[in-house]
C-alpha cells in the first residue's frame, strides 16, 4: 500500500478499515490458482466464489496492468482526408508524409508517464504503415521517403531509446481487400493446409520459424503480416483486434485459434486486447464503471471463443453475475479514448482537445478503478504531435509524478509486507482493519493499493 501526499487526513496514528479485506473464516484454501475456472451445476453460491477468488491474471496480463498508462496512435490515410473511416479504395498517394519525428512522439509519452505505445500499422482502409512483402497497398506505394519509409521501423526504435513498450493494432476487417477485385477477404477460398509464412523471392526471413494451419486466402495473409510483424520489428507487447467491422463479404471467418499459436509463439510477453487478454471498457470516451470487477463470467470457454464478446454492461462481474457463469475468467480492462475529437488528426483549429484536467481525471479513475488507461494522440499531417497535445500530455506528466512519487507510508510502521513494493508479498487482514504509525501526522487524500 501507498499513500501520497494531498489534503485530507491528518494525525499520527492512522486506523484503515475494509470489511471485503477481512480473511473469511472456516473456508478451506485448498484450490489451485487459475486463469479460467469451469463451473459445475452443482457448485453453490460459496463454491462459485471461492473459484473466484482463486482466478487470477497470468503474467502476461499482470505485466500489462502494471503499465497503467499506455498510448494509441492513429496515423493512416484518414490523417490526410480528415475522415475517420477511409472505404479501401483510395490512392495510397493521398498519404502525402513528408516528415516524420518518432523520437517526438516517444519523448512526450515518456514525459507524461505513459510505458507503452500501439500504433495502428492497419486500420480498417487495408493500408500498411510498414513494409509488408504482401500487399502494395501502403507506405510502399507513396512518396514518403521516396517509397522506402517504414513509421513502424521507425517507432520501434524509438521505443528502445526511450525504454517505451511497443504494441500493435492490426485491423482484422480489410477494406481494401474487400473492394479490391482481386481481394482475399471473402473471396470463398477453400481452406487448405498452408505454411506460415509464405516466402517471398528477395526478401527472406531472419527467422526461421514456420508454421503449418489450416486457412483460407485472407487468413493466411493476416497470418503472414502477422509473422512479419512479431519477428522484425519486437518485441512486440500487445496486439489490439479491434472488433469494428464497416463492411464484411463473403462470410469471412477469423481463424483466431491459428493467430493465436502464432503470437503466444513469436511474442510470448504480448496480451491480445479483443479476446481473452485483455478487454474493451465499453466506450469510447473515457468512461469508467463504478466497480470494474477483473473476474467476469462466461457463458463458453473464453479461450475457444471465435467472436467479440459484448461486454458493455454496468455491471459485468458482481456475485449476482457470478452465480449464473459457466465460466469465471480473469479479463482485465483498458479504458481508452482519445486526446482529441476523433481517432485520427484532423487540424488545429476546429478539432477539440482535452484539456489536462480532463486526462488527468481520468487517468485517475481508470487506473485507480482497476484498469490500464489507452489515450490516441493523433500525428499531425508533419508526423509529429500538435503543440496543444504535447502542452497537455506533459502537464498531466507532471500531475501524476508530484501526485504520486512522494509516499507517505514509507517510514511508517506497519506490516512490512505492505510497504516492501514488492508484489508478490501478501498480507492477511485480521477484523477487517490495517493500523499505520508514522512519527508526524501527515495529509493526504489518496491511497494505492
Amino acid at each position: 500500500m501507498t499513500i501520497f501526499n494531498q489534503i485530507l487526513l491528518a494525525g499520527c496514528g492512522l486506523l484503515v478499515s475494509w470489511q471485503g479485506f477481512a480473511q473469511q473464516k472456516n473456508v478451506a484454501n485448498t484450490l489451485p490458482t487459475k486463469n479460467t475456472y469451469a463451473v459445475s451445476a452443482t457448485d453453490t453460491h460459496a463454491d462459485i466464489i471461492q473459484k473466484a477468488a482463486h482466478v487470477v491474471p497470468t503474467a502476461r496480463q499482470y505485466e500489462a496492468l502494471q503499465n497503467e498508462f499506455i498510448a494509441f496512435i492513429h496515423m493512416g490515410p484518414n490523417t490526410f482526408t480528415k475522415m475517420e473511416w477511409g472505404n479501401g479504395k483510395e490512392d495510397p498517394r493521398i498519404f502525402d508524409l513528408k516528415e516524420l519525428d518518432t523520437d517526438q512522439w516517444c519523448h512526450t509519452m515518456k514525459s507524461a508517464g505513459m510505458k507503452k505505445v500501439i500504433l495502428t500499422v492497419k486500420h480498417h482502409d487495408g493500408f500498411v504503415l510498414w513494409q509488408s512483402r504482401y500487399t502494395d497497398h501502403g507506405v510502399m506505394s507513396t512518396g514518403f521517403r521516396n517509397g522506402k519509409g517504414d513509421i513502424l521501423k521507425d517507432l520501434s526504435a524509438s521505443c528502445q531509446k526511450y525504454g517505451l513498450k511497443l504494441g500493435i493494432y492490426l485491423s482484422p476487417a480489410d477494406l481494401f481487400q474487400i473492394e479490391n477485385e482481386k481481394g482475399l477477404y471473402g473471396n470463398l477460398s477453400k481452406y487448405t493446409n498452408r505454411t506460415i509464412p509464405r516466402q517471398v523471392e528477395g526478401r527472406p526471413f531472419k527467422n526461421k520459424t514456420t508454421f503449418q494451419f489450416e486457412v483460407d486466402d485472407y487468413n493466411e495473409y493476416f497470418l503472414n503480416q502477422l509473422f512479419e510483424l512479431l519477428t522484425e520489428y519486437g518485441p512486440v507487447h500487445e496486439l489490439w483486434f479491434d472488433g469494428a467491422h464497416p463492411k464484411t463479404k463473403g462470410g469471412q471467418k477469423y481463424n483466431y485459434a491459428a493467430w493465436r499459436e502464432l503470437i503466444n509463439t513469436l511474442a510470448p510477453n504480448a496480451v491480445i486486447f479483443g479476446k481473452e487478454d485483455i478487454r474493451w471498457c465499453g466506450n469510447e470516451a473515457g468512461g469508467t464503471r463504478k466497480t470494474e470487477w477483473n473476474v467476469i463470467p462466461y457463458d463458453a470457454d473464453p479461450h475457444s471463443l471465435e467472436g467479440f464478446r459484448d461486454l458493455t454492461d454496468e455491471d459485468l462481474g458482481s456475485r449476482e453475475k457470478l452465480y449464473s457463469a459457466k465460466y469465471l475468467h480473469y479479463q482485465q480492462a483498458e479504458t481508452n479514448t482519445s486526446i482529441r475529437e476523433g481517432w485520427f488528426y484532423r487540424d488545429d483549429v476546429h478539432q477539440k482537445v482535452r484539456s489536462a484536467d480532463d486526462v488527468f481525471d481520468i487517468y485517475e479513475r481508470a487506473v485507480g478503478g482497476n484498469s490500464t488507461f489507452l489515450l490516441n494522440i493523433p500525428p499531425n499531417r508533419e508526423g509529429r504531435f500538435s503543440d496543444e497535445d504535447v502542452q497537455v500530455l506533459t502537464e498531466v506528466g507532471k500531475r501524476i509524478k508530484e501526485g504520486y512519487t512522494n509516499n507517505l507510508l514509507q517510514k511508517a510502521t506497519a506490516p512490512k509486507q505492505l510497504l516492501d513494493k514488492d508484489q508478490a508479498t501478501v498480507f492477511i487482514v485480521k477484523d477487517g482493519a490495517i493500523e499505520f504509525k508514522t512519527a508526524k501526522p501527515i495529509r493526504t487524500n489518496r491511497f494505492v493499493l
